[in-house]
């Protein structure tokens, strides 16, 4: 076009129209041109970011309940069957209500069986103190509760006979850490006061208890035993889940395994909540939930319900 200018002036029109129509048809090709490659490069992106709704998808990992939270589910749902109610309480208890209302004073032996840890430093003196003041000291010691029975407590200070209640929960002592112990447990306490409670009562209500825990043809005995906050008291044995009490290795040749301990709520005990245990009377029991999981599950160390090992805890 810069050349149009050249040339001679009749063919310079002519030249200009031609020029025009030239600059007109490339224009329309390249822009035409543009819009192919525009196009070309959506339907390439297309294809290399298409997506195969036909291929199957990556399966997301899927938690599971732990084995102790299945257990104590199966535990209370046996007893939620019977008529109980579930209680919880805190973990952090005062002295008073682990230790003192379940007639296990400070200088009572039987505290050096659940040497505890202790977050408010205990002091009941240096002898000088009455029993009253003892008490009254041991409503300000704070320390992480050894049992559950302590909820037993709080829910008989609030509440009135009759009474069914079961509570389950994480408790702790100092102890070392082996196939058969753990500083950190579960347990369930379960009791029950009302008018006409007799030892009979709990005998079936574990029995039965047994039967739906562990199969029909589990037998359950009592042994004499000692408790501060039961009288009478028992311990409860299983009759072997392995040889079906013939007697082998892991009940040690005697047929049974010792599942919890058991008895008849201390007439103390009722006193200390405003009781009369002339009127009424009640039990109470407490298991290890560790413990029964071991025995139903087959597991021979607690220490594998609490190191997170996926290998375990994929097995239920």
């Amino acid at each position: 076009m810069k050349t149009i200018g050249k040339l001679p002036v009749e063919e310079r029109p002519r030249a200009g129209q031609v020029s025009n129509r030239v600059k007109k048809a490339i224009e329309e090709a390249l822009s035409q041109r543009a819009q192919e490659l525009k196009e070309r490069e959506i339907i390439d992106k297309l294809e290399r970011e298409k997506i195969d709704f036909t291929l199957p998808g990556k399966t997301p990992l899927i938690g599971r309940k732990h084995l102790l939270s299945q257990v104590i589910e199966e535990i209370s749902e046996i007893f939620l069957g019977l008529g109980f109610k579930i209680a919880e309480g805190p973990e952090a208890e005062l002295d008073y209500y682990n230790f003192t209302a379940l007639n296990t004073p400070f200088d009572h032996p039987a505290r050096s069986l659940q040497d505890t840890f202790y977050i408010t430093q205990p002091d009941y003196g240096k002898g000088e103190l009455s029993f009253e003041e003892m008490k009254k000291r041991s409503r300000e010691i704070v320390l992480l509760r050894t049992q559950t029975s302590p909820v037993q407590i709080r829910v008989m200070e609030k509440e009135k006979p009759p009474l069914y209640i079961i509570s389950p929960g994480r408790v702790f002592r100092h102890d070392v850490a082996d196939p058969s112990h753990s500083p950190v447990f579960h347990q369930v306490e379960g009791f029950a006061v009302d008018r006409g409670i007799s030892f009979g009562d709990l005998r079936g209500t574990l029995e039965y208890f047994v039967k739906k825990m562990f199969g029909e043809e589990r037998k359950t005995r009592f042994r004499p035993h000692f408790f501060p906050f039961t009288e009478p008291s028992a311990e409860v044995d299983v009759s072997c889940l392995l040889c079906q009490g013939e007697g082998c290795r892991v009940c040690k040749g005697s047929g049974w395994l010792e599942i919890l301990g058991a008895g008849m709520i201390d007439p103390n005990v009722l006193l200390e909540v405003g009781i009369d245990p002339e009127e009424y009377s009640g039990y109470a029991f407490g298991m290890g939930v560790e413990r029964i999981a071991m025995l139903k599950y087959g597991v021979t160390d607690i220490r594998l319900f609490f190191e997170n090992d996926l290998r375990f805890l994929r097995q239920f």
